[in-house]
Parts: C-alpha cells; structure tokens; sequence
C-alpha cells in the first residue's frame, strides 16, 4: 500500500485534537509537512506528531513537490483561498466543512481541481461512519415502512468571543458550524432536496446565530426538522427517523466512534443495532489517499457538497444571516 504524503495547511485546535491523530492511523498516510503562521506552534506540532517538515508559511508548504494531498483546517472564510491555491500547486484537497460560503464559491472550488486534475473532498468525517451506512440501510429496507418525519438535534456549549466560530468575519455561527451536518444528514438519508425551506435564527451581537430551527419539506412526502446551536450547556446530537410503520432512534453522536447502537421501533417489537465504529478521520483520510493512488471517487462527492451549500444557502437567507 502506497503512502501519499501529507501536509496539514494550518495549526487548528480540529487539527490537533482529532483530524491528525487519525492520520497517524491511516495506514495509506504519511505526516510530512505542518504549516502555519505561527512558529512556536508549527513548532509544538511538528515535535508532538513527527511531521518530517514545517513551514512558517502556507504558500512555502504548498510550494514543497514532496507533498502530494493538503488537509485545510483553516477558517471557513478562508476555505475557498486556499483551496484554489492548492489546486494551482497540484495538491489533492481535503478540506474542512463548511467548503465555503455559498454553493458558488463551491463551484468555483470544484472547477479549479478539476481543471488541475486534482481530488477535492469536504471533510464531513461523520458521512464515512459505518454506523451512518448502516441506518441508512435500515432506512431504505423498509422495516420503518416510508420515512414521514426526521428529527435531527445538534446542539452544543457556547464560545468565548474570540473563538472563529462565533465571528461573522470568519463565517462562524450555528448552522455553518453545526447546521451543516443536520442538513448533510438529512440529504443522505432523505436522497432529495428540499422542496420548501422555513428557518429562523437568534443573532449575537457579533450577528452570528448561536441558535438556528429550520422545518424543511420533500418532494417524496418527508418532512423534517433541525434544532442546532451553541447554546446549550451540554453538547446534544441525536436523531429520529418516524416512519408508516415504525421509528429508528439514533442517539448517535456526529464523528463518534467505537461500539454505536441505534434502536428500530415497531409496533410489537424494539430491535436494537450494534455497529463496530472506526475513527471516522481516520476512514476518510484513508478515502481521500485511495483516491489519489487507485483512483477511487471521493465519498462526500461534488455533487452531494453543491446539492448542501444549496440547502445551506437556503436556510441561511430565510433565517437572514
């Protein structure tokens, strides 16, 4: 198995705590180069994980022939920018979720890797569970007869003012931070877009929504909801699927990993699954790594993020971000 040489474009806390740790797993995966502004933490990075390079500059990394494949952790403003630039080094992508602003940034992001020959995926980790597949097996089995209504919950603690995620500047608030996997969820599950789309927000005075709802109706019948935020002193993620026949009841936390398990629920019987769970990180690093050495497709495909940002897009303009 061929390693595809890594460099990660940025010195994010999402880098440190969970995404580079399970490039260490990856067994088609190399840590070569760490970049960033900041030369002690390039410097904490490059010591703590044994990356074989660090750069005190983005562009110097991207300018590096050993790297193949970039992992973008940058804030969600700055997705697009180096995405593109990327691209015009030859480096396959994988960057973080939200891809960008709008569904045409997106476009614009796809465009460019295309015409350089390069993979670009999102990095909903999450989508590449096996436990995700799994319900979603279990959804369209028909044991639940057609699914009706979806609830999806993802909620979280707040931020101190100076976190990323709470400036309008660099994009942050709830339904880009946390909305985005109720809405990837429900695409999945569902297969349709939206038909209709209501939402409403409650704004910080950074004009950020740290509370978002949005109800949302499908061509097919289904109709769904999403309750996200960082306003919860707990963080909360779960989701039910309420079907003619029954209900599939998922306390499953987004990017969880180990021994999962959801429940069906029937008329006259409660059936529970259990679902062995790899470090989702670590499956879609691996993914993105085939991709570039046996030419598989990325996962979390162009069409399914363009399909997303439409979504996104929508919930955001009804809410008046």
């Amino acid at each position: 198995m061929r390693k595809i040489k890594w460099g990660v474009l940025g010195t994010a806390d999402i880098a440190w705590g969970q995404v580079i740790p399970a490039m260490l797993l990856a067994e088609n995966c190399e840590l070569y180069g760490i970049a960033g502004r900041n030369s002690d933490k390039v410097r904490k990075f490059r010591e703590h994980f044994g990356f074989v390079k660090g750069f005190n500059s983005l562009d110097a990394m991207l300018d590096d022939v050993e790297i193949e494949a970039v992992y973008i952790p940058l804030p969600n403003n700055l997705h697009k920018e180096w995405v593109l630039k990327a691209a015009q080094k030859g480096k396959h992508i994988l960057c973080e979720k939200p891809f960008a602003a709008n569904e045409a940034d997106i476009a614009e992001m796809i465009a460019a890797c295309d015409e350089a020959g390069v993979q670009l995926m999102e990095a909903f980790a999450y989508l590449h569970s096996p436990v995700i597949k799994h319900i979603k097996q279990t959804l369209d089995s028909g044991i639940i007869g057609q699914a009706r209504f979806i609830e999806t919950t993802f909620l979280t603690p707040g931020y101190t003012e100076e976190n990323i995620r709470v400036r309008r500047d660099t994009l942050g608030g709830g339904v880009y931070d946390l909305g985005c996997y109720n809405i990837s969820l429900l695409l999945t599950l569902i297969g349709e877009e939206p038909s209709s789309v209501q939402a409403f927000a409650r704004f910080t005075e950074e004009k950020i929504d740290d509370f978002a709802a949005a109800y949302m109706e499908f061509p097919g019948g289904c109709r769904a909801s999403i309750v996200t935020g960082m306003c919860s002193p707990q963080r909360s993620d779960r989701f039910f699927i309420h079907g003619t026949q029954g209900t599939i009841e998922a306390p499953v936390p987004f990017n969880a990993c180990g021994q999962l398990t959801y429940r069906v629920i029937l008329k006259d019987k409660t059936v529970s699954y259990t679902v062995d769970t790899p470090n989702n990180y670590k499956l879609e690093v691996e993914q993105l790594g085939r991709c570039v050495s046996d030419g598989e497709s990325p996962y979390v495909s162009h069409e399914f993020s363009l399909k997303n940002a439409r979504a996104i897009d929508r919930v955001l303009a009804e809410m008046g971000y």
